[in-house]
C-alpha cells in the first residue's frame, strides 16, 4: 500500500470538477479490502477524518477532504468477474466506468447507467446513485446494484445482497461478518416521486443494500460491487433535432415521454420508446457553436433522442419518429441522424461537450460550479423551467439550460463573470431549489449533496429529518470520521 504526503503528489486529490478545494495530511492507496480494513481501524482509533476519493469527476465536492486522510480507490480497480450466463459482473470501486462498459459491450451485454462523465469510477456512481441519459428508460445505478462489500468506520466488514435483508417498517438490523450487530432507526420521511439523489434512501420495509447506495461515503467504504447487466441492443437510433421554437421542442418531449410510458405500460413491441430525451436551450447551442458550427443559427432549442431498434423494425420506427417530429415542427433538413457507431459517438460527444465546457469555464474563472440538478414530477416541469429562467434573467446572469428533460430533470448552469455575479447566482440557485421542493421535487436528481448542497438539503427535508439521517450515521460511525462535510455540515 502506498501512502503519499508530499503536497505536489496529493494536489490532485484536493479538488473535484466543482472546483472546490480542500486539504489533508495524507492520501492512502489501498490495493485490496484488507488494506481498507487496516486504514479504517487505525483512523477510527485515532479519530482521524477519512474522505473516500474516486476519479474526481463529481460536481458537489464529496471527494474533497477538509482535513484528515484520503482513501484513494485508484488501485482497487479489478474486474473480478463477468458472468455472461447470469448477466452479472463483480468489480472493485476503482474500475473506470467507460472501460467497464466497453468490456461488457464486447460480450454483447450492456451496463445502462451512463453519467455524462464516463471517466468516473464505478464506486463513485454507487456512492451518488448516479444516472445519465439512459435513465429515462433504465433508471439509475441503484437498479443495477446486486451486492456490496462495505467496510464500516471501525474496520468491520458488512456484506449485503439484494433480497436478503429488509427493514421491518423503519427498523433495520445489520450484522457484520465478525458478528457485530447494529440497530438502525431509519428516517420516516417521504422521498419525492422523481429521479432523486438527495440524502439517505429510506422507505418502509426497504432492502438494506439501498441505504448505502447514494450515501456518499458517509456510512462506509465500498470495496466490492456486484452489478446486473442487460442484453446489448442490436442497434440504437440516435438523432439531434433542432426546433425554431422552444415551445415546440418542449411539446415534442412531452409527447415522446407520454408515448414511451404507454409503450412500456402496455408492453408494446415495435412502438416508440425513447431511450433518452435530452434538451438544449438556445444559450447552450450558442455556447457550443464554435466547436459545432453546423448548429443552425435560427434554432431556439434542440432535442437529442435515442431508441433501441433492430433490422426488422428500424425503418418503421424511423418513420414513426419522423411523424412525431413533423407534428411539432422539427427542422428535418438540419437534423443530425446517427447511422453507425461512429455517428452515435459524435452525437454523444456533442451532448457531453456542454458539460465539460462549463467545467472548463468555471475552472478558468476560478469559481465554484453553480449548476442546478433539480427534478420535479412531469406535470410540474414546465412551470419549474420557466420560473428558473425568469429568476436568472432578472439578475442579468449569463446561463445555459440543458439536461434530462425526459426525466423532468434540468441542469441550469449560471456562468458568473465575477464574485459579485457568483453571489447573486447563489441566491437564484436557492430560489430554484426552493421552488423545486414546493413542486414536489428534489434539489439533486443525480449528483448527490456532497459539501456544496447541504443547506439546500435542509430546504428539502427539514432539520428534524436531517437529524434522523445523522442518527443513522452515528450508529454506524460513532466517531464521525467518514465523509466529513458530506450531506451534513
Amino acid at each position: 500500500m502506498i501512502i503519499k504526503t508530499s503536497p505536489d503528489e496529493i494536489q490532485n486529490y484536493l479538488t473535484d470538477a466543482s472546483n472546490l478545494k480542500g486539504f489533508c495530511d495524507a492520501v492512502y492507496f489501498p490495493e485490496n479490502e484488507s488494506d481498507v480494513v487496516e486504514i479504517l481501524k487505525e483512523a477510527n482509533e485515532k479519530k482521524i477524518k477519512v474522505t473516500v476519493s474516486g476519479s474526481g469527476t463529481g460536481l458537489t465536492g464529496a471527494r474533497v477532504p477538509n482535513g484528515g486522510i484520503v482513501i484513494a480507490t485508484d488501485k482497487l480497480n479489478r474486474v473480478i468477474e463477468i458472468n455472461e450466463k447470469d448477466k452479472t459482473a463483480t468489480v472493485e470501486p476503482g474500475v473506470i466506468l467507460s472501460d467497464f462498459q466497453n468490456l461488457v459491450n464486447e460480450k454483447k451485454l450492456m451496463y445502462p447507467p451512463d453519467p455524462t462523465e464516463r471517466n468516473c469510477f464505478i464506486g463513485g456512481t454507487v456512492a451518488t446513485n448516479a444516472s445519465g441519459e439512459k435513465t429515462f428508460k433504465y433508471g439509475p445505478t441503484r437498479n443495477y446494484v446486486l451486492e456490496l462489500n462495505v467496510v464500516l468506520a471501525n474496520g468491520e466488514l458488512l456484506k449485503l445482497k439484494r433480497g436478503d435483508l429488509f427493514a421491518y417498517n423503519y427498523s433495520l438490523r445489520l450484522k457484520t461478518e465478525s458478528g457485530s450487530e447494529y440497530d438502525l432507526h431509519l428516517p420516516d420521511y417521504s422521498m419525492p416521486l422523481t429521479k432523486n439523489a438527495s440524502g439517505y434512501f429510506s422507505q418502509k420495509n426497504m432492502d438494506a443494500i439501498d441505504l448505502f447506495i447514494g450515501s456518499e461515503g458517509t456510512l462506509g467504504v465500498v470495496t466490492q460491487i456486484k452489478l446486473k447487466l442487460v442484453d446489448k441492443p442490436d442497434k440504437i437510433l440516435s438523432c439531434v433535432m433542432f426546433f425554431n421554437l422552444e415551445t415546440d421542442a418542449l411539446s415534442f418531449i412531452n409527447q415522446a415521454r407520454k408515448i414511451s410510458y404507454q409503450t412500456r405500460q402496455k408492453e408494446l413491441r415495435d412502438a416508440l420508446d425513447a431511450l433518452a430525451l435530452e434538451f438544449f436551450d438556445k444559450n447552450s447551442l450558442n455556447f457550443l457553436f464554435i466547436d459545432y458550427p453546423n448548429v443552425p443559427l435560427n434554432a431556439e432549442a434542440a432535442v437529442w433522442f435515442e431508441q433501441e431498434v433492430n433490422i426488422q423494425n428500424e425503418e418503421f420506427l424511423i418513420e414513426e419518429w419522423m411523424k412525431l417530429i413533423s407534428e411539432f415542427n422539427g427542422n428535418e433538413e438540419s437534423a443530425w441522424f446517427a447511422f453507425s457507431d461512429s455517428d452515435n459517438k459524435k452525437i454523444q460527444n456533442f451532448r457531453h461537450a456542454i458539460s465539460w465546457k462549463i467545467s472548463e469555464y468555471i475552472s478558468q474563472n476560478n469559481l465554484k460550479k453553480l449548476g442546478t440538478d433539480v427534478a420535479v414530477p412531469d406535470d410540474k416541469f414546465e412551470e419549474l423551467y420557466f420560473f428558473s429562467k425568469s429568476e436568472v434573467e432578472k439578475e442579468n446572469l449569463p446561463y445555459v439550460v440543458y439536461g434530462h428533460f425526459g426525466n423532468s430533470h434540468m441542469h441550469l448552469n449560471m456562468l458568473p463573470k465575477s464574485e459579485e455575479d457568483y453571489l447573486k447566482g447563489k441566491e437564484v440557485y436557492k430560489r430554484i431549489c426552493t421552488r423545486a421542493v414546493e413542486l414536489g421535487g428534489t434539489i439533486s436528481a443525480e449528483h448527490g449533496i456532497g459539501k456544496l448542497k447541504t443547506d439546500y438539503l435542509v430546504l428539502m427535508y427539514g432539520e428534524a429529518n436531517i437529524r434522523k439521517m445523522a442518527e443513522v450515521k452515528k450508529v454506524l460511525d460513532p466517531n464521525l470520521i467518514l465523509g466529513s462535510g458530506n450531506i451534513f455540515k
